[in-house]
């Protein structure tokens, strides 16, 4: 993949593709998520990514919408376990614009008492909306069990408790603390001269004080698997059945992911939509998705189903997962979840804002971005061998937590 990088003295880095459409896609990725929030910080950094647009020292809320939007831009940001993220989309003679508004938003935000107060009621109601979807809210109460008593369980919204006692001060805290200079991406998709936007990038965060990571984030140990059954009365029968699995640094983790895509991942021809859905029609959707994360990881498999479907469905998976890690597959077998991985991540950088974030992501977890190319060749280096090696070092039964809503 052609890109090129820069790097401030205060730490901050960028990195930028070229590209000859007109719109131009960039974004603000930092290495702070909800597993670095204190305890009585919990659903602060979500919080904090709200509160960013809600005023600064010369921008009120309104003026920092419309920054963008009166020029036919978008901005948004999203908050995950170990990330927070805000990016932009725009035509490209409107770079300067975009980079002086994300450099006032994140470093200068002053968190208003009347926005946080406003806001806090806003996200209170975004918890009860996601508290009527059975099918979000599980993957949630799943984390929270495997990663019992740990930040990494949390919900990335929050706790009415804690939200509710936030103030400006606890704000300007957790910025300070986590929004560190050495942990922050600068990413870019666009047609631009890099020379003139390494002059933009020193002129808006170059002034930057240097603020660099100085902590650790604590460990997740001492995983114990839970069997948990809750009653939400709800026309169907929802469940998830997972563990823990490889970080993202591990040498294992595209070898899983491949095993992940095989078994139910986005295709309809996936193991556990065939003999799930196709073969005995038991379920409309089932999914396996696994996530890595900076010292461990998980994998879970998701479905729904009506209430006397659910143990029959749930022996079937258990039989799937048992073949898997017994039988190697074949030549055949191998080559078609190779070529289709390798298809789907390909039409997957097609999108733009995919492409933009898995630069930036890329770029602050490794210090590079692989090519396609790249990826193809150790994708097409994977055996059966490592494939049964995953399978059985991760799909132990006795290792399996399961959560139920009925």
């Amino acid at each position: 993949m052609n890109y090129k990088t820069y790097t401030l003295n205060n730490g901050l880095r960028l990195i930028h593709r070229q590209t000859e459409k007109q719109v131009v896609h960039c974004g603000i990725i930092i290495n702070t998520g909800t597993r670095d929030e204190f305890e009585n910080e919990h659903g602060l950094a979500h919080f904090h990514e709200h509160l960013v647009f809600k005023g600064t020292h010369k921008r009120k809320a309104y003026h920092i919408i419309s920054r963008m939007e009166d020029v036919g831009g978008e901005i948004d940001a999203y908050t995950t376990k170990e990330e927070t993220c805000i990016y932009a989309s725009f035509l490209n003679r409107y770079y300067d614009r975009t980079m002086e508004l994300m450099n006032d938003i994140i470093f200068h935000s002053v968190y208003p008492e009347k926005e946080i107060i406003r806001e806090r009621e806003v996200i209170l109601d975004e918890i009860n909306s996601y508290k009527d979807s059975p099918a979000e809210l599980i993957f949630d109460d799943f984390e929270e069990l495997v990663f019992d008593g740990h930040s990494l369980g949390r919900n990335i919204l929050g706790a009415k408790k804690t939200l509710k006692k936030f103030n400006t001060s606890q704000l300007h805290d957790f910025f300070t603390r986590t929004y560190n200079t050495d942990q922050i991406v600068f990413c870019s998709v666009g047609n631009i001269d890099f020379d003139k936007l390494v002059k933009y990038f020193e002129k808006y965060f170059g002034e930057i004080y240097a603020n660099k990571r100085s902590w650790k984030r604590k460990p997740f140990k001492n995983y114990k698997p839970v069997e948990k059954t809750i009653v939400k009365k709800t026309h169907q029968s929802h469940c998830i059945i997972g563990t823990t699995a490889y970080n993202f640094r591990n040498k294992k983790r595209l070898p899983f992911l491949l095993l992940t895509n095989l078994l139910a991942g986005s295709g309809l021809n996936t193991r556990l939509n065939l003999s799930l859905r196709e073969k005995n029609g038991l379920v409309y959707y089932i999914e396996s998705s696994y996530t890595p994360y900076y010292d461990t990881g998980i994998f879970n498999i998701y479905f729904g189903c009506d209430n006397d479907k659910l143990n029959k469905s749930i022996n079937i998976i258990k039989k799937e997962l048992t073949k898997i890690k017994e039988e190697p597959l074949g030549i055949k077998q191998l080559q078609r979840a190779k070529q289709q991985m390798i298809g789907q991540i390909a039409i997957s950088l097609e999108n733009p804002e995919i492409l933009l974030l898995n630069l930036g992501k890329s770029y602050l977890l490794y210090n590079k971005v692989d090519s396609l190319e790249v990826v193809t060749q150790r994708i097409e280096l994977i055996t059966t061998d490592d494939i049964l090696a995953v399978a059985n070092e991760i799909f132990n039964e006795q290792k399996f937590s399961t959560l139920i809503y009925k």
